[in-house]
């Protein structure tokens, strides 16, 4: 029998798969944890319990259980919104409520309303549609979005924070032409143009032309021309846009009509699934009936998709033919226009920063991973994250200087098992050197009812935290009290759409993440002291909820009528909400001893000397660290513990044995690193 002394200085690898355990061999190992419940991992190698949620609005009755879908809007360097959307019953109204830094916006435009309501018009293919699929992009004041089940609308801030309109853009959008349903003729007689090239006018001998055959085409059978016609003005003539110049003004026979040409998107064709601005262009991606098609605006000119005669600045179409089906899921804006499809990821080089043209737009397929519809890529520092057509991986496009192309690698390689059928994603970016980016993954309900093994996760959030310039990815999992449903990030402020049963019925709850915070669906009340009675609390009528008065964690409160009581006066704030239990388990001990593994042999955790910063509540294998008093009831905050605090008597051997560091308490702490010595047996 040995007696061992061991550090883990960090965890900066997070919670690795269960399928790791047997790698004792990879450094990664001793850098991770077998669990991570309700924590965020700290780029410096710690993590701290994750921030509660503040409750926001009830969405239930706006029709949130119907869909929803959360669009951040940034309006300026200093002025940015949430946008929350909902489908009301008669599915086809999208209803929209507005916030700013956690705020709703009231009033919205002098109509004594807190939301908006927009009708989206006649549905593509089904009676009801789903605000998940729907897609959107910025430029400036306004807001385009794309759904694949109806015509694209824009969301427009006015003058005024509570100034806001959404239009359809029906009557802006000029729409392409494709050939549904080619077919050709060869009218009898001749035709003569009145010029070679530009706009002509096209004189028949007979009556061959027809209202019907505006965009349609006329082609000189030896390939010596082929013109758009764009207006009719008489069964013998028409006006038209050279697309190949004509070889003389004579009259010929030898010429065919070109129909079958109708509007690429409309409502029997679909509608476009994806968007976004790319270098004075608006680019539309996909739709039910071209679904691996690109279309790009005229420069300058965002709603206009029409081709006319090629110039530089002309509309753009594309079809990514390759050898398996590649549906557009995704557009984004980076180093290049990268699109991303259900077969592979495309970009459309640009030699020597050359802008893109009707004459030089191609297509490249980079890698053939495939990307999961409907759920928007997000730009992170120098490559593009997105979740692979599976729903198993996160992948994160990156150009190679070396391949002279991208590369998609998998950034969750060592912690797969947190992904269960994704299906929002959102990024928050590191604010300042103490943080790291943050990576959030909404993963699917459990629709069967019980958490499988393989389901463990379902409902909950995937948090990777990312810090690029250290090559630290640190997963853990998001857990409350309900099912997470979406969530969107308002540059730091991190919202969330929560689905939570409150007396016995289903609830939609608008929650956004808060570091003041420490329990969920919560309220503080920050004003106004007066006895220990304190409303605004009827969202959670019916529940037990911790109640937290100046650091002070007061006895378990069941809120009546939208109250609760404390134990005592408050003097600077009182919270009340849902607590989440926070759970850290490490990984069985691996000694690495000369003389070999220790994986089988018995082992027993004799002593462990956390290393805390500004904590107020910890505890390891159950038993709480004797940090300070934190009293039930009474005055006068908790002071925070900093250092390092040596806790032995851990009793019997295991096979594993582990440190599961949890708390008894809904307070902060943050975990730096752990010493602890280890007896070996047989």
């Amino acid at each position: 029998m040995s007696r061992v002394q061991q550090y883990q200085a960090s965890f900066s690898i997070g919670e690795i798969d269960p399928l790791l355990y047997g790698r004792l061999d990879l450094q990664q190992y001793y850098q991770s944890v077998s669990s991570a419940k309700n924590v965020i991992f700290e780029p410096q190698g710690g993590f701290s319990r994750r921030p509660g949620l503040k409750f926001l609005l009830d969405l239930t009755s706006h029709g949130a259980a119907n869909s929803h879908h959360l669009v951040p809007f940034e309006f300026s360097s200093t002025q940015s919104f949430m946008i929350a959307m909902t489908a009301l019953n008669n599915q086809t109204t999208i209803r929209m409520h507005f916030f700013q830094q956690g705020t709703l916006l009231t009033n919205i435009n002098g109509s004594g309303n807190n939301y908006i309501d927009y009708s989206v018009g006649t549905l593509y293919s089904a009676s009801t549609f789903d605000l998940a699929k729907l897609s959107f992009t910025q430029s400036a004041d306004t807001l385009i979005c794309v759904h694949p089940n109806f015509v694209p609308f824009k969301v427009v801030r006015g003058g005024t924070n509570t100034t806001w309109t959404a239009s359809s853009l029906a009557s802006e959008l000029t729409v392409p032409k494709h050939a549904f349903s080619l077919s050709t003729s060869s009218p009898s007689g001749t035709i003569t143009p009145s010029a070679v090239d530009g706009t002509v006018t096209i004189t028949a001998s007979n009556s061959i032309f027809s209202s019907g055959n505006v965009d349609q085409f006329i082609e000189i059978d030896n390939g010596f021309g082929r013109a758009r016609i764009t207006r009719f003005n008489s069964a013998t003539e028409v006006e038209a846009m050279v697309e190949i110049p004509f070889f003389d003004t004579d009259a010929t026979s030898n010429f065919i009509l070109e129909t079958g040409y109708e509007d690429a998107w409309s409502n029997s064709r679909g509608w476009p699934f994806t968007a976004t601005f790319h270098e004075g262009r608006l680019y539309f991606g996909g739709s039910a009936s071209l679904p691996s098609s690109l279309f790009g605006s005229k420069v300058g000119d965002f709603f206009n998709f029409k081709s006319a005669e090629g110039l530089d600045d002309d509309a753009i179409k594309i079809t990514l033919s390759t050898d398996s089906v590649n549906t557009v899921t995704g557009l984004r804006s980076g180093r290049d226009l990268q699109i991303f499809t259900t077969g592979a990821e495309f970009f459309i080089p640009q030699g020597d920063l050359d802008p893109i043209t009707p004459a030089n737009v191609v297509a490249k397929s980079s890698t053939k991973r495939g990307a999961k519809p409907f759920i928007k890529p997000q730009a992170a520092e120098g490559g593009t994250l997105f979740i692979q057509r599976s729903g198993k991986a996160i992948r994160e496009l990156l150009f190679s200087d070396v391949e002279l192309s991208y590369v998609a690698n998998n950034i969750s390689l060592l912690a797969s098992h947190l992904l269960v059928d994704p299906q929002k994603m959102a990024l928050r970016s590191a604010t300042d050197t103490t943080e790291g980016d943050l990576f959030l993954i909404v993963n699917g309900e459990d629709t069967l009812g019980y958490r499988a093994a393989s389901l463990q996760h379902a409902g909950q959030i995937a948090a990777f935290m990312l810090n690029k310039g250290q090559n630290i990815v640190a997963p853990s999992h998001l857990v409350t009290d309900g099912v997470f449903k979406d969530i969107a990030v308002d540059i730091d402020d991190i919202y969330t759409i929560v689905k939570r049963t409150i007396g016995g019925a289903t609830k939609y709850y608008l929650e956004i993440f808060d570091e003041d915070f420490t329990t969920d669906s919560a309220v503080q009340t920050l004003t106004g002291f007066s006895g220990n009675t304190y409303g605004g609390h009827s969202h959670l009528d019916g529940k037990t909820v911790k109640v937290i008065r100046d650091d002070i964690v007061d006895p378990d409160q069941t809120v009546s009528s939208g109250n609760v009581t404390a134990g005592g006066q408050p003097t600077t704030y009182l919270e009340a909400g849902l607590d989440y239990a926070v759970e850290v388990v490490t990984n069985p001990v691996e000694l690495r001893l000369p003389s070999g593994v220790v994986a089988g042999q018995r082992k027993r955790i004799l002593e462990v000397t956390p290393n805390m910063y500004l904590t107020q509540n910890l505890a390891l294998n159950g038993h709480a660290l004797p940090l300070q008093t934190i009293a039930l009831s009474g005055a006068g905050g908790v002071s925070a513990f900093t250092g390092k605090k040596k806790t032995p008597g851990f009793l019997g051997y295991s096979r594993d044995a582990q440190i599961t560091i949890t708390q008894t308490q809904p307070v902060f702490f943050t975990l730096l690193s752990l010493d602890y010595k280890v007896s070996v047996g047989q």
